[in-house]
């Protein structure tokens, strides 16, 4: 994958953040922003847009755009990827030639958005994962039409949330959706398994999840800290004619075209959710 910058881990020192417009805050806009939160990310000129009006701590809530104030420097938008023919017309009147679009909705491209907000100063597509909330996350970042300050402004932002990728197109962007956006169900079901094998074999349940959340947390340190590769870190286990290795030989067989359709299930979907968000403005699509 064709990378222009990749960058890791904390801010060196909290930053105030521009004034933001989070339209919708479920769960990936809200693991955003509980992340900047724990970092110290000042949001005192930033809102949050919820129609239901459940607060989101941190940040003033309205349940309006016209409660909202002036426009924002970053419109970010969070809801549901269907909502935005709803939605877009409205957000559109607050949109200046001094407001970025800032979306994380999956498979909703550029083209797109530039379509429904043609006096953006730029639009930004983001894939991030639930990992932020931590600061732990991976963030994937796009755009097509952002000048340098504003990339520059994004990048000092994301990289409080982790691992910050500035992909090249929108190709690589999907792939990392794919991957790491959707990745932590994946692990997570990975651990469970883990753990319900461990259960069956008689240790108690809570412990069992325990040891089987300790071990990939440990394995992803250790290869994250050490840069082993992953068969070094198999070698280091595995011995020949040893346990690791019967179990290796069932799961080696299975694993890699497991997980690559799991992967490609996630990309289809995307590319779903692209087609119909480009359908949005044609004939059909407005029927």
């Amino acid at each position: 994958m064709s990378v222009v910058n990749v960058t890791a881990g904390p801010a060196g020192s909290p930053v105030l953040a521009p004034s933001i417009w989070f339209v919708g805050c479920g769960n990936m806009a809200g693991a955003m922003v509980e992340g900047w939160r724990s970092a110290g990310v000042d949001f005192s000129q930033s809102v949050a847009i919820r129609p239901s009006g459940t607060p989101v701590p941190g940040l003033r809530t309205v349940q309006t755009l016209g409660e909202a104030g002036r426009p924002p420097e970053l419109l970010l938008l969070g809801f549901k990827p269907q909502m935005l023919r709803e939605l877009a017309p409205g957000l559109a009147n607050w949109v200046t030639s001094r407001t970025a679009v800032v979306s994380i909705l999956a498979g909703v491209e550029v083209a797109t958005l530039r379509e429904l907000f043609p006096r953006a100063q730029a639009v930004v597509r983001v894939m991030p994962n639930v990992a932020c909330a931590i600061r732990r996350g991976v963030t994937g970042l796009y755009s097509a039409d952002a000048d340098e300050a504003l990339r520059t402004r994004l990048r000092q932002l994301f990289m409080i949330l982790g691992l910050t990728v500035e992909c090249t197109n929108e190709a690589e962007l999907a792939t990392i959706g794919s991957v790491a956006g959707a990745g932590p169900a994946y692990v997570a079901r990975f651990i469970e398994a883990l753990a319900r094998a461990g259960e069956a074999r008689g240790l108690d349940p809570q412990l069992s999840l325990t040891i089987a959340r300790e071990t990939v947390f440990g394995t992803g340190w250790l290869a994250a800290t050490t840069g082993a590769e992953m068969d070094e870190i198999v070698r280091r286990v595995r011995s020949p004619n040893g346990t690791t290795a019967a179990g290796l030989a069932v799961l080696e067989p299975e694993l890699p075209a497991l997980v690559g359709r799991t992967i490609d299930a996630a990309a289809r979907r995307g590319a779903e959710l692209a087609a119909a968000a480009r359908a949005i403005d044609s004939p059909e699509g407005a029927a």
